[in-house]
């Protein structure tokens, strides 16, 4: 699998971020709650696991975050860990929300 190439689709009416491979749903879901997004949870399938794919999904709705100025709260463990690990990201939990 080239995961360069996944396609990560934005699902407004499910709320979530997914993709799907090998027939296996991989998603990222989160609330909207006027400029909060807050991430509540990062699943992949355990058989596609440590390769990346959830970074990705992170990291597709973190932009998506970025371009719409929305405030992410992580509250899935994995959204959160990955953020401390990408730092470019810290300042969009950091957001004046006034």
């Amino acid at each position: 699998m080239d995961i360069d190439s996944l396609q990560i689709v934005h699902n407004p009416a499910e709320q979530r971020f997914e993709t799907v491979i090998e027939g296996k749903l991989c998603k990222l879901d989160y609330l909207r709650d006027g400029n909060r997004f807050v991430i509540t949870h990062v699943g992949v399938h355990p058989s596609l696991r440590g390769q990346g794919i959830a970074g990705k999904i992170v990291e597709a709705a973190l932009q998506y975050a970025r371009e719409n100025s929305l405030r992410v709260i992580p509250m899935c463990s994995y959204a959160a860990a990955y953020i401390r690990r990408h730092p470019e990201h810290a300042d969009l939990t950091k957001q004046d929300t006034e």
